[in-house]
């Protein structure tokens, strides 16, 4: 066979389609594989020219051929032609093209059938999207998604084999963890660094598990493969939540060690940015037996019960102080559920103006035994249910706390107590309170802006700043610098500062110089026995003294009786609040509380 019979074989044979063509397109040459391929394309069965051919399917491949100037060369490479469901059942569905222009007259077609590539390489796209939107972009872990889909596997998998075969005598723990005060660090700090910080700490956290993964076959500190079972699961599923899935336990006290273990990890400042920066964290724990009834109780077994349930338990231990690990019981989800209902009924409250404030007098306790009944107020927010009626404090502001609600309330109450506070002026002239006491909330203090909004109220309403003195806790006020700042520029306003519940949290005498503050409120858990009890009136004496040394006012909160007011009275303090004297009152109520003092 001589080279030419051998090349006419080889263009019989090849197992692509190859057509020759004059720069118009007409067709010279084509193999019988280029005839398979273009002929359902071919209108009335004619492949006398290419281009004519595929100008239904791929146009530009004959503007492609007249623009290409150059004399010989690629004109297209690989170019991907769907078919669009032109081609019978079962016939190629994308061609690839390849154009060459082989010299002044002539072109050369290569044309493939490359449906297979194309499935392959649209499965491969699936997988990696798939991947993508299971995977957290920043630090690469499983996302929510991977974590829930994992969890509900594993949590069928488990009903069959109590149905089926009978338990296994192992079982699952469900951690759910969220950074401590990780708000206040991204805000010092920066999201850039807030985002570092992140990165650390899933770090941590497989390292801390990396014996773990090891036992289930899994590389040490690998992120673990979303749709893979396993020993366990490293997830992160919000800001700066995290959870972690551990199969094959025997006893919850496995659980319990192994979140220990987590804990200690991340009690070890992390280095950001040259800055050793601590980040502790709160850990739920839900044990995955039956006995707790994740499987067998929650619609046999659903993931996002589960993660709820986790959650619940990791707001408990935050709630508890933080830095700890809680155990889910189903009492705290009858109480979160509880916590939810008054959310959502606190936020229509606020809507609709459900909310009120009330004003308990503190009078003015003169050492000649006399009683300044305008000495000031105190604003208390209250709730008029419109079917549960007054709902006491106690039962929404610790909920307003956890919710985020807390802020709005107190910006109501300083509203409406500078307004009050301005129309009593009016009504009752020289008789009226000559200060107003607000309750500030650590909320409020955490406001960037929250002096400039204070300035605002003030010159909104026309309270004078004098008249104005915002009262927080001493946990509160000895808690860090930038809460200290923020008191500082309220001073700065002309604001007077109370510290509330002296003697419950962390402050002391001897520290008590070191709080910007003109006024300390001795709790009422002194006040109730300095008449029966030695030890509280020495107590309320030495803080009476401290204060006056340094140019403070004292109030005694809490007298109920006549032997409470004397006590304090003997004790110099300077003011007192309390029953004794009035419960709270609406603002009416209040101008006739003092016009009956007055007159008494």
């Amino acid at each position: 066979m001589d080279a030419y019979e051998a090349l006419v074989q080889f263009l019989y044979r090849a197992p692509i389609g190859l057509v020759q063509t004059d720069l118009a397109g007409t067709v010279d040459m084509l193999n019988p594989m280029a005839s398979n391929l273009l002929m359902p394309l071919a209108r009335d069965g004619a492949l006398d020219n290419l281009f004519a051919v595929l100008d239904a399917v791929a146009p530009q491949v004959r503007q492609m051929a007249g623009a290409f100037d150059e004399p010989s060369g690629v004109v297209c490479d690989a170019l991907r032609v769907p078919l669009d469901g032109q081609g019978a059942p079962g016939a190629p569905q994308v061609l690839s093209i390849s154009l060459m222009k082989l010299d002044a007259g002539r072109l050369m077609a290569a044309i493939s059938d490359a449906t297979f590539d194309a499935q392959r390489e649209q499965e491969t796209l699936r997988r990696r999207l798939r991947s993508a939107a299971r995977t957290d972009a920043l630090t690469r872990l499983p996302n929510r998604a991977a974590a829930r889909d994992q969890l509900q596997d594993l949590l069928d998998r488990r009903v069959g084999k109590e149905r089926g075969k009978g338990s296994a005598g192992e079982t699952f723990a469900l951690l759910f963890l969220n950074c401590d005060r990780f708000r206040q660090i991204n805000d010092t700090l920066g999201q850039s660094a807030g985002d570092r910080l992140l990165g650390s700490i899933s770090d941590r956290l497989l390292t801390a598990l990396a014996d773990r993964m090891r036992a289930g076959g899994l590389a040490p500190g690998a992120r673990i493969d979303p749709s893979a079972g396993g020993a366990g699961l490293v997830a992160r599923v919000g800001g700066d939540e995290f959870v972690v899935l551990l199969d094959g336990l025997r006893h919850p006290d496995e659980a319990e060690r192994l979140a220990v273990r987590l804990l200690d990890a991340l009690a070890r400042p992390h280095e950001v940015d040259g800055a050793q920066v601590a980040c502790r964290a709160s850990i739920g724990v839900l044990w995955g037996g039956a006995a707790e009834g994740v499987a067998a109780g929650d619609a046999a077994g659903d993931a996002d019960n589960a993660i709820r349930d986790a959650s619940i338990a990791m707001i408990e231990a935050k709630r508890t102080g933080g830095a700890r690990h809680v155990v889910f019981e189903r009492a705290m989800r009858e109480r979160a559920e509880r916590r939810a209902d008054i959310e959502a009924q606190l936020r229509l409250a606020l809507a609709e103006e459900q909310l009120f404030v009330v004003y308990q007098p503190v009078v003015g306790l003169n050492p000649d035994g006399g009683t300044d009944h305008s000495a000031g107020v105190e604003a208390l927010v209250r709730w008029q249910h419109p079917t549960r009626g007054l709902v006491p404090p106690f039962d929404f502001i610790g909920v307003a706390e956890e919710c985020g609600l807390i802020d709005q309330i107190g910006d109501f109450v300083l509203e409406r107590a500078c307004v009050d506070f301005m129309r009593w002026q009016a009504v009752l002239g020289p008789e009226a309170p000559r200060l107003m006491a607000v309750n500030l909330s650590r909320a409020q203090l955490a406001q960037p802006d929250w002096t400039a909004k204070v300035a605002a109220t003030l010159a909104r309403t026309g309270m004078p700043a004098a008249s104005l003195q915002l009262e927080v806790t001493e946990s509160l006020a000895a808690q860090d610098e930038q809460t200290q700042l923020r008191l500082h520029e309220l001073k700065a306003l002309g604001i007077k500062l109370a510290l509330d519940d002296f003697g419950t949290g962390y402050s002391s005498l001897s520290s008590l110089h070191l709080l910007p503050v003109d006024t300390v409120k001795i709790d009422r858990s002194f006040v109730c026995k300095a008449d029966t009890s030695h030890h509280h009136r020495v107590l309320i004496e030495a803080t009476v003294k401290v204060a006056q040394s340094l140019g403070m006012n004292t109030v005694a909160e809490g007298i109920e009786t006549v032997g409470q007011l004397d006590a304090v009275r003997d004790q110099h303090c300077a003011k007192g609040q309390g029953y004794f004297f009035s419960r709270p009152l609406v603002s009416d109520a209040l101008v006739a509380w003092i016009r009956k003092q007055r007159r008494a």
